[in-house]
């Protein structure tokens, strides 16, 4: 697939100029992705068409050899918004997630996967969201209207069961709070020290806190698709400790007689 593929169903919008003072970030962690970034690149080009947002795309990467960076430098000159290679200080997932949350100059910042999993269809909806005043707006697939296709049958039923007791126990706005498909307001992460260094466990590790700040987060539906090419960096094993933590952190938050904040 080429990037034209992603882009022939209409004229391109000039999604990368300034219209008013909504801005976002697109950060995208990669590992070896030169098999999935152009469609991935495609399909959001794609789905801004229209949104008058001016949009910039940063690609978090580890290492030199890289092979999604060759892939990147070729289509960069064509691509209807400015890419921003950015090489991780740090060391993995967790680390390019903070790195390319904490360095965004835009008003908004969404974090996506290069694998194609994500539903892009839904970031307009999303923005609309933002632009009336959600701090965070999650992409959801356990609430009505998502869906899951594929993936470890493990995963996927920790995944779900986190969310929605989450969602019923301890008032988390969301039904999906380990999705990482979510758009947040910058300015929040100025408030919010981030202490996660492990894996994805970063997403949730936000919400759950602007949740007890008071902030205002909300959700919409989206569908997860597992991925084609390449191979997950997901490590549940390793990982699921580092989701207790800030399961603990919701409840113990919820338990402590704290209010629930802005349940949809």
């Amino acid at each position: 697939m080429t990037l034209a593929d992603g882009l022939e169903k209409g004229p391109r919008h000039p999604v990368g100029e300034n219209s008013g003072e909504m801005s976002l970030n697109i950060v995208i962690p990669v590992y070896n992705e030169g098999a999935n970034i152009v469609a991935t690149l495609g399909r959001i080009a794609e789905c801004l068409q229209g949104t008058n947002v001016s949009t910039q795309v940063t690609i978090v990467y580890d290492f030199d050899a890289d092979d999604t960076l060759p892939v990147v430098e070729s289509l960069r000159t064509e691509y209807p918004v400015p890419i921003r290679l950015q090489k991780n200080t740090g060391k993995g997932v967790c680390d390019a997630i903070k790195q390319g949350l904490l360095a965004s100059e835009s008003s908004y910042v969404l974090v996506t996967m290069a694998d194609m999993s994500d539903d892009y269809a839904k970031l307009p909806l999303m923005l609309e969201k933002a632009a009336v005043g959600w701090d965070i707006v999650c992409g959801s697939r356990y609430m009505r209207g998502g869906r899951q296709y594929g993936g470890p049958l493990l995963k996927k039923t920790l995944s779900r069961m986190a969310g929605l007791s989450l969602h019923w126990l301890a008032r988390i706005p969301t039904h999906d709070v380990t999705n990482s498909y979510k758009l947040y307001r910058r300015a929040i992460l100025d408030v919010i020290p981030l202490e996660s260094a492990g894996g994805f466990e970063i997403g949730i590790e936000i919400v759950v806190k602007a949740h007890a700040q008071g902030m205002r987060i909300t959700e919409v539906p989206c569908s997860w698709w597992d991925r084609s090419f390449g191979e997950s960096r997901f490590r549940l094993k390793k990982w699921i400790p580092l989701y207790l933590k800030w399961y603990r952190y919701a409840l113990k938050n919820r338990w402590a007689g704290k209010p629930a904040h802005h349940m949809n």
